[in-house]
């Protein structure tokens, strides 16, 4: 090779206050990016995609604002839309390679995306990765901006595109429920309490006080987005706002509101979002509550469905795949154990937001990092786990009416439709009875000469004791002691 020229080489050489690294000479990210990973070589996953694109999409925005009004050059801000276009498109997603845990209250992760669209302008540019001369991943990339207004501002996007879909699901998981609630209405069924039988019930009427729940977290969950649409970008550093013009933030406000659709409004204070974390654990807490609400109803369909000779057995839940490596025939209610599991990683996730965002001093919070994976994952695995559950599981649930006339004749649950009648002591008397032969509590009372046969099938007829009043009176009157 004729002396003088460079040798050839595959990494290039980049600088900051540090000191120099060497980086992969086609990589897109620099010499910060370089730095996180070797300094959080944690649990080897990526920051959330939906992070990831959240940023990007704050970055597309502010070259946009800063190139319309003169802070940059059109060339430049051309270059980062277009770079910012193809992230948004799924390219380079490769790039972003900092660990999920660290440290720096987010700013490796905003470094990443800065550094990445930074070299991908300067390729379309015509130079190449490195040369930020060119182009530069802070003073043009990073234009009136900070890791601080930033990142809360594409957290609060970017939790709100999960939120949604995550709206309609469990809206999809109330109908399916409440289509069970119609299905069963007339079906009697063994109510119990403690485990233990409890008074007769309608199958439909279980169903419906799932949906009910469901609604609620439904409701919930859907209002919990006004709180994430107040943005605090524009603030920088510590929500002061220096280096960032008033018509800069507001400018950005209305861009990304029109961006998303979501109705994203200025923080009138933004030194709040940036420093107090409060808001992501509200969200949170209503994941929570949505959580064990999953939890308690897919735990409900795995008692009832338990056997199918052995255990309750009043459910039949759809089989979905074999269920031993070691007992043929046997199937496992796998899907409900999904939703059950995965409720338990939210509560968990929920914990951590909890404790991370009380950990927040002064001015900022450095472990917004764990807040976003925490409650990104939340959101995600929530929305799959509930999707899951209505379509594989409620859908095609069956209740076993034999099973459940079974299980409640030999119950001696409606010795309760006589306390009225015959009062506490005597109804107590022929439920013993009952239980130690092995007979219905009415042909006791019957033997017992206690009441006519009409008058106790009146009492304890089903749609007498599943329904609100006391069986064999009235709406109105009261007999027995005053």
């Amino acid at each position: 090779m004729t002396e003088g020229f460079p040798l050839p080489t595959n990494t290039r050489t980049e600088r900051d206050a540090l000191g120099e690294m060497e980086i992969p000479a086609d990589a897109f990210y620099g010499i910060h990016t370089a730095r996180a990973m070797n300094n959080f070589a944690v649990s080897g996953r990526p920051v959330n995609k939906n992070l990831i694109h959240a940023l990007v999409l704050v970055k597309k925005v502010a070259a946009q604002v800063n190139g319309e009004q003169k802070r940059l050059p059109a060339q430049r801000a051309s270059a980062i839309v277009n770079a910012c276009d193809e992230i948004l498109a799924g390219r380079h997603q490769h790039m972003f390679t900092v660990d999920a845990m660290q440290g720096g209250a987010g700013t490796s992760t905003h470094m990443n995306v800065n550094e990445v669209i930074a070299n991908l302008a300067i390729v379309q540019l015509g130079g190449r990765p490195g040369q930020y001369e060119i182009l530069h991943p802070l003073d043009d990339v990073n234009c009136c901006q900070s890791t601080n207004d930033v990142y809360p501002t594409a957290l609060r996007i970017a939790a709100i595109r999960l939120l949604r879909p995550l709206c309609d699901t469990m809206s999809s998981l109330q109908d399916a429920l409440q289509h069970k609630e119609t299905e069963y209405a007339d079906l009697l069924k063994l109510g119990r309490t403690q485990l233990m039988d409890a008074l007769p019930m309608m199958a439909g009427q279980g169903f419906g006080a799932y949906a009910k729940a469901i609604a609620r977290d439904r409701w919930r969950l859907y209002k919990a987005e006004e709180r994430l649409r107040e943005i605090p970008i524009g603030g920088t550093a510590i929500g002061t706002g220096m280096n960032a013009p008033h018509a800069y933030s507001y400018r950005m406000v209305e861009k990304l509101a029109d961006e998303t659709g979501f109705g994203l409004s200025r923080s009138d204070h933004p030194m709040d979002p940036i420093q107090n974390m409060d808001v992501f654990v509200e969200v949170s807490g209503l994941l929570k509550s949505a959580a064990v609400n999953l939890y308690k109803i897919s735990g409900d369909f795995r008692l009832l469905a338990s056997g199918p000779f052995g255990g309750f057995g009043e459910y039949t839940l759809p089989p979905v795949q074999a269920g031993s490596s070691i007992m043929p025939g046997k199937v496992n209610p796998v899907i409900a154990e999904m939703a059950g599991l995965t409720a338990m990683r939210v509560i968990a996730e929920d914990a951590a937001i909890t404790m991370a965002a009380a950990s927040g001093q002064l001015e900022l919070n450095a472990f917004l990092p764990l807040i976003a994976e925490s409650l990104l994952e939340s959101l995600h695995i929530l929305n799959s786990a509930v999707r899951l559950f209505e379509e594989r599981c409620v859908r095609g649930l069956i209740v076993r009416e034999e099973r459940c006339t079974t299980n409640l004749r030999n119950s001696a649950v409606m010795a309760s439709a006589l306390v009225a009648e015959l009062g506490y002591d005597e109804a107590a008397s022929i439920a013993s009875a009952a239980i130690a032969q092995g007979r219905a509590p009415e042909d006791i009372v019957e033997d017992r000469g206690l009441l006519t046969r009409s008058r106790i099938d009146q009492l304890c007829h089903p749609y007498t004791v599943t329904k609100p009043g006391i069986p064999g009176q009235e709406e109105g009157t009261h007999h027995g002691n005053e």
